[in-house]
């Protein structure tokens, strides 16, 4: 199980192909692909999955009984993770031939934490298609690594490691390549150094290129570390750990009967605030839920309401681990420790959508899997974020909890979990999808 995890957190170097990765899985476990603008025809047992713009996925297997009478169980979670992405024009040209790299902050990432690492780029792209309202898209992961953000030698800021505030727009530029004068002037008759790379991995003109979503990535794979290899470290594993641990369960379980249709939703942009189309503050999980409902009980206009009633969503975003070295940021007696099986998120201003009713469900699945269930709670006079959970009841009348598996260094470049934790949390998530 860690091992594919690895795997697949080493493909899913952006939000674009986080998504691909899960689509491959599902796949593979012979998952029908649904498109909205078809007619779709569903059936009790059957397994089917819809893709919202390229970066978001909702995979689901029809219960044997009406949702409207055993409602849905859903285990939602986010693609996205903090980054820097490529803004369009992005080559800055200066002395001696130094190409660096014009680039906007996504999220909110710990910028210290990318200096002076292999970095690659990956995203998607948009060529030429039938027609205007219709491009073509392209996956594209350069695979190595093509960039680095240099940092400022400590000779020239004494001061550094007491504070150093950060300017993206100046202090984050990647560095891309030393060229020669003819090879700028050939580059930039090519639409520029990233177009030139990308197209040339794609196989196709530098000019077929319309636009494009890129971002920049550590090339370091996932690896083990501990001295009993107890820790997982990798990029991204906020949040794509949960995205894999609730993909791992469906797989596990969606070959045995349930009464109740099973949900993964995977949405994404959750580190800006979830306001797009593919993010949670959309419809699009309200409307595949409804879709299901009118085409397994088109008789009933009230079964969409009965079934939201009758469900259950796990929000599933990491959390945080306390840390050794920070005692003094954490809640004194709801503290989760790494290692320690997975955390309820409890939030008194409900950043968080866990009430008591939620937690309870949540801790007897932990009881009925065999795994310990622990509390965060944020330090009272330290502001915490939010995630998907409270976001979603804005759409869905739902009962549910926000949990994750704690981490430490969340929003680095490169973050850590627990090995233990996520075997944890699959197994907890499978009891709920059983």
């Amino acid at each position: 199980m860690i091992g594919r995890l690895m795997r697949w957190l080493d493909a899913s170097t952006c939000n674009f192909m986080a998504v691909k990765t899960i689509c491959g899985e599902l796949d593979k476990a012979g998952f029908t692909r649904l498109d909205v603008r078809d007619s779709w025809q569903i059936e009790p047992g059957g397994k089917y999955y819809v893709v919202k713009n390229d970066s978001a996925v909702f995979a689901f297997v029809v219960g044997m009984q009406s949702p409207a009478e055993s409602g849905f169980r859903i285990i939602s979670s986010h693609s996205d993770s903090p980054c820097l992405k490529i803004k369009p024009n992005a080559e800055i040209y200066g002395e001696g031939g130094v190409v660096s790299l014009n680039v906007e902050k996504y999220g909110g990432g710990i910028l210290y934490t990318w200096f002076d690492r292999p970095l690659s780029i990956s995203g998607r792209v948009m060529t030429k298609g039938d027609d205007a309202l219709n491009p073509r898209t392209l996956m594209v992961d350069l695979q190595c690594p093509v960039c680095t953000i240099p940092h400022l030698a400590i000779h020239f800021n004494r001061e550094v490691n007491e504070g150093n505030k950060l300017s993206v727009q100046k202090d984050m530029k990647p560095v891309i390549g030393c060229f020669s004068d003819e090879e700028i002037a050939a580059f930039k008759a090519r639409g520029g150094v990233v177009k030139s790379l990308v197209a040339e991995r794609l196989g196709i003109a530098p000019e077929d290129i319309i636009d494009y979503e890129l971002c920049l990535y550590p090339v370091a794979p996932a690896v083990l570390t501990g001295a009993g290899k107890e820790f997982l470290q990798s990029g991204r594993i906020d949040d794509l750990s949960m995205a894999f641990a609730s993909l791992e369960a469906l797989l596990a379980e969606c070959g045995n009967e349930s009464e109740s249709t099973r949900v993964m939703a995977v949405f994404d942009n959750e580190e800006t605030g979830s306001g797009t189309k593919q993010g949670a503050h959309s419809p699009v999980l309200r409307e595949i839920l409804e879709r299901v409902c009118r085409k397994l009980t088109p008789e009933d206009p009230e079964a969409f309401f009965r079934a939201v009633a009758s469900s259950f969503m796990i929000s599933a975003d990491d959390a945080h681990a306390w840390n050794p070295n920070y005692n003094e940021k954490y809640d004194p007696t709801n503290h989760p420790h790494i290692g320690h099986g997975p955390a309820v998120k409890i939030n008194a201003n409900c950043k968080y959508m866990t009430d008591a009713d939620g937690a309870a469900v949540f801790r007897a699945l932990c009881d009925e899997a065999g795994v310990n269930c622990q509390y965060f709670v944020n330090h009272s006079d330290v502001a915490g974020g939010s995630t998907l959970g409270n976001i979603l009841t804005g759409q869905l009348d739902l009962r549910g909890v926000d949990m994750g598996a704690p981490i430490w260094a969340m929003h680095s470049a490169v973050e850590t979990a627990s090995v233990r934790d996520h075997i944890d949390t699959v197994a907890v998530f499978r009891k709920f999808f059983s």
